[in-house]
């Protein structure tokens, strides 16, 4: 007999649906947590690959700056967290760059120097003739004796000016780093972003479009100054492979919870009845279905099935 049509909540509390919620709850619940085994894999190996990167960016050998980038060039994601050499010397304008927190202290500051490039205007004019803009902005730099590289010495916990910088010239050592988006602007020394566009401003002079946080100087800064960590790029901390496994999983899971409610809405539609089901009406049996495919209705059960009709007496025909 058929299933007659119920309502979802009926179907829903039947022995087999309970049954089958049980057991695709208990799959989904394993799907669950295989996705949030493989987040925490993500986060272990992309921590581990970032300490790595990390690793190297520190005991990297440093290249010259001209290499890398020439006034005017825009700062691209390869150049992040390069290591490079730069001489020239340190000029008057420190600024400090507040609300920047380093080793979970939160209250502190960047300082922020201007490091006149040695040839930054002469030499690499040329280099910098086919990038957008560079040929301008180095000749102004020759015309003023150098370009200005923005140079992260150090944070400082408090707010109050630093020491002097040595005069003559200095060798830095550093990473490079893309400049930042304007911010307010620059009041009695302090600022709140390091970005080139609004220091060229308060320089008065041509600046590059990055800016080096230092990892060493020579002769050594003066001023008590905790040096930074190398820059990082944006996009890491998580390993993509074990990421999509994680959405896998948990794909499967909502699955799972998809599939039995799928099952319960077929069961309260109810089966529709076939051949047979209904009371009184009598199973047709293979020879029923061969009689009336054919046509012919019923055989004669007297007839024998193994001979056939003799054929007819032809007239005449005698020995």
């Amino acid at each position: 007999m058929a299933d007659a049509p119920t309502s979802v909540w009926r179907a829903a509390v039947r022995p087999r649906m309970l049954g089958l919620l049980v057991l695709l709850l208990a799959a989904a619940a394993v799907c669950g947590r295989l996705g949030a085994w493989q987040l925490e894999r993500a986060e272990v190996r992309g921590a581990a690959a970032e300490e790595r990167r990390a690793a190297e960016v520190a005991e990297a050998d440093p290249v010259p700056l001209a290499d890398v980038l020439v006034p005017g060039a825009s700062v691209t994601g390869e150049m992040v967290a390069r290591k490079v050499v730069v001489t020239g010397t340190w000029e008057p304008g420190t600024l400090l760059v507040e609300g920047r927190a380093h080793d979970g202290a939160t209250e502190g500051a960047l300082v922020l120097t201007p490091l006149r490039v040695d040839g930054a205007g002469a030499e690499e004019q040329g280099a910098g003739a086919g990038q957008p803009g560079a040929g301008g902005q180095a000749a102004d730099a020759h015309a003023t004796g150098g370009t200005l590289l923005p140079v992260v010495r150090g944070w400082t916990p408090g707010t109050e000016p630093v020491a002097d910088v040595p005069a003559g010239p200095v060798t830095v050592v550093g990473w490079l780093q893309g400049g930042e988006e304007a911010g307010a602007a620059v009041v009695d020394g302090r600022t709140d972003a390091i970005s080139p566009a609004q220091l060229v401003h308060v320089w008065g002079a041509p600046v590059y479009t990055g800016y080096l946080v230092v990892a060493s100087v020579e002769p050594a800064d003066p001023a008590d100054l905790e040096l930074l960590a190398p820059p990082t790029r944006a996009g890491t901390g998580l390993n993509i492979q074990n990421l999509a496994y994680a959405a896998q999983w948990w794909i499967f899971g909502l699955f799972a919870v998809g599939l039995w409610w799928r099952l319960v809405r077929d069961e309260a539609a109810g089966r529709p009845p076939i051949p047979g089901d209904e009371p009184g009406e009598p199973a047709e049996g293979p020879a029923d279905a061969a009689s009336d495919a054919s046509g012919d209705g019923p055989r004669d059960d007297g007839a024998d099935p193994g001979r056939g009709v003799a054929p007819p007496e032809v007239a005449g025909a005698t020995r």
